[in-house]
């Protein structure tokens, strides 16, 4: 099992290294889609291209190592990948079709979601009064945006398809994930990086296909030729989502495995302040003003959010009789057995200053 580095300095480093992929690489699809408007192709290159530099970098000198593909690793990944796939999909063809923000915002949602099934199947207490009011306010931003959104206003509930669907696949996803690193055994590192990418292949050629991708790009390509299709900077912005991509693998997972599933979402929402940033200056498909004051409330909300305890932590400050009664007995019988014993002294049982 990949177990989680306990110490502060590690979850600092996880969770910067996951923000600076997961911000940059959602604006850096929103470029490499305004060219080339074909989300699954795009991911699907994206995920050879990870699995070529993982297997590259294992074989030619040994710069990481690699977990071994195995049937018992693969079944529990299916339900990942499968929810991965769909959600990466989802995120794609919400980018296609609406602005930065608006993906950001139901991204803002997830945590909500997600919480209840952090404490439901993944062992965490309920939320505090103080993180239920911070998901409360990222929930009142998000609405703030809907109102002021000029999708919505003019195409109603139908342009929130795609986004409503990322969120609910979204929220499986950051549980789901959660529990895999609970549960499976892998070694490495890469393992969860592998087989994510490979099983997440398949689906996304399946995709391109149904939307019909492979004869849009035939005739792209007939149009404008492959040098218009690759120059710069849109071959530059393939091979920098592609390696931004990679990386995303090994932080995503990494920050994960040492926070809870729903901090790790909160963690997904704030990073995309810097993403927000940069959108606003380079791109003219973008919020009003009001929209992205809404979204600043999103944020406030997430700095408020305080991650849940496991069950059953922080639960000793109120002692139970029960325990003052056992603590005592064990005082007196260490007592007993020090003056009994003239060669063999035993050290005393100290009783918990907190119970």
């Amino acid at each position: 099992m990949l177990l989680p580095l306990t110490s502060p300095r590690g979850v600092v480093l996880s969770i910067i290294a996951y923000s600076l992929c997961s911000g940059s690489l959602v604006l850096i699809n929103k470029l490499i889609l305004h060219s080339l408007p074909f989300p699954s192709l795009v991911i699907a290159l994206q995920l050879v291209a990870a699995i070529g530099i993982i297997y590259g970098l294992h074989f030619c000198g040994g710069w990481i190592d690699i977990d071994p593909i195995k049937w018992k690793f693969v079944l529990p990944y299916l339900a990942y990948t499968f929810a991965f796939s769909v959600g990466v999909y989802c995120n794609m063809k919400s980018l296609s079709l609406s602005n930065v923000e608006t993906v950001i915002v139901f991204r803002a949602l997830a945590p909500l979601l997600v919480s209840v099934l952090d404490a439901a199947f993944l062992g965490r207490a309920w939320p505090s009064l103080r993180s239920w009011g911070a998901l409360g306010i990222i929930a009142a931003g998000a609405y703030g945006y809907a109102a002021t959104d000029e999708k919505f206003q003019t195409q109603g509930y139908a342009a929130y398809f795609w986004p409503t669907a990322y969120l609910f696949t979204i929220s499986f996803e950051m549980a789901y994930g959660k529990k895999i690193i609970q549960d499976v055994d892998l070694k490495t590192r890469s393992g969860p990086v592998q087989y994510t990418n490979i099983l997440g292949f398949p689906p996304m050629i399946l995709f391109a296909q149904m939307g019909g991708e492979f004869g849009k790009f035939r005739m792209k390509w007939l149009d404008d030729g492959v040098i218009m299709l690759l120059r710069w900077p849109v071959g530059m912005l393939l091979v920098m989502g592609c390696v931004v991509g990679t990386g995303i693998g090994y932080s995503g997972w990494w920050c994960r495995s040492k926070v809870s599933a729903t901090s790790y979402t909160l963690i997904g929402i704030m990073n995309k302040c810097l993403t927000i940033i940069v959108n606003y200056f380079i791109w003219d498909q973008h919020a009003a003003p009001i929209g992205i004051a809404s979204l600043g409330l999103c944020l406030v909300g997430g700095a408020l959010y305080r991650q849940a305890p496991m069950k059953g932590e922080g639960s000793c400050s109120q002692p139970k009789a029960a325990d003052l009664v056992d603590a005592e007995n064990q005082l007196s019988t260490a007592k007993e057995g020090a003056e009994n014993d003239d060669e063999q002294r035993v050290p005393l049982v100290q009783a918990n200053t907190e119970l």
